[in-house]
């Protein structure tokens, strides 16, 4: 058993389509490392409501341009189609936290995850009805909407948009990392706070990096921290996830090509298509 070394602070949102395509820099940090990586999602918040994305002049024709660049760019699973409106984040922000506060750490991925999910695949964030299948999907019931309820659940979503909204000295040195708000600079998505536990050592790391940067920080961060291999098969990928994966997502981790790992995926694995690619899960597991 790997002893807990580093904790990850990870500023992020469920509509944020750069968070999206970080992820498989995520898994890979969560595979290498395994064990030593406490990972902590902390809720941006990019908008409250829908009204607030079109005051913005956020509007559906720009937000289905953006996906289809993004998508292209970082081959991540997203359907580009225009929707009838841009949606915004704070409910599903909220449900995050609610399973933060009154569930497990591995509960509290899987809404995070099934709501990234979702609203890729084109459902609407602001549904009540995406929250709440969010929520099922991490095995969380009708109590779901007592936590949404709840008082130190928007505390503590107020709180995560708030520290959201002062990034650390260090993380303004790359103001082009970061992004504009009413009353300042904030982080963008996906930012991490990279705290060594042994003396709380941090590092600030905002926006959108490449995997070799999060890689390097840990390295000089914790020079000791065991890291394993690569996995032997995407298969081994699937199996410990435990959830259905995008080809980039297996690719990165198993730090292979994307089409050789599309390749490997077809021969054992079963998609459900999502945009340009989709979602595999083992043919033993349907």
């Amino acid at each position: 058993m790997t002893d807990l070394c580093v904790r990850i602070n990870e500023f992020t949102d469920p509509a944020c389509p750069w968070a999206w395509s970080a992820e498989p820099f995520r898994l890979r940090l969560s595979w290498l490392y395994e064990g030593a990586i406490e990972w902590v999602p902390r809720m941006v918040v990019l908008a409250d409501t829908a009204a607030d994305q079109e005051e913005r002049g956020f509007t559906p024709d720009k937000l289905a341009d953006g996906y289809a660049r993004i998508a292209r760019e970082h081959l991540m699973p997203i359907d580009t189609r225009e929707r009838p409106y841009v949606a915004g984040s704070r409910d599903a922000c909220q449900a995050v936290v609610a399973a933060r506060v009154h569930a497990d750490p591995s509960a509290t991925r899987t809404v995070l995850r099934s709501l990234r999910v979702r609203n890729f695949a084109g459902e609407m964030l602001d549904d009540p009805a995406t929250v709440r299948a969010a929520a099922a999907d991490a095995g969380i019931g009708e109590e779901i909407e007592a936590w949404l309820a709840d008082r130190e659940v928007a505390d503590e979503l107020k709180r995560d948009a708030a520290d959201a909204r002062q990034p650390m000295p260090a993380a303004r040195v790359l103001d082009h990392k970061l992004a504009n708000w009413s009353g300042g600079r904030r982080y963008t998505c996906p930012s991490y706070e990279i705290t060594r536990l042994s003396d709380e050592v941090t590092i600030s790391v905002p926006g959108f990096q490449p995997f070799a940067v999060y890689d390097a920080i840990l390295a000089n961060l914790v020079p000791g921290m065991d890291r394993r291999e690569a996995p032997e098969s995407a298969a081994e990928v699937l199996a410990w996830q435990r959830m259905p994966l995008a080809t980039q997502e297996v690719a990165v981790v198993c730090d292979t090509a994307f089409d050789s790992a599309r390749e490997e995926l077809g021969r054992v694995a079963s998609q459900d298509c999502v945009g340009a690619d989709g979602f595999w899960r083992l043919d033993d597991e349907r």
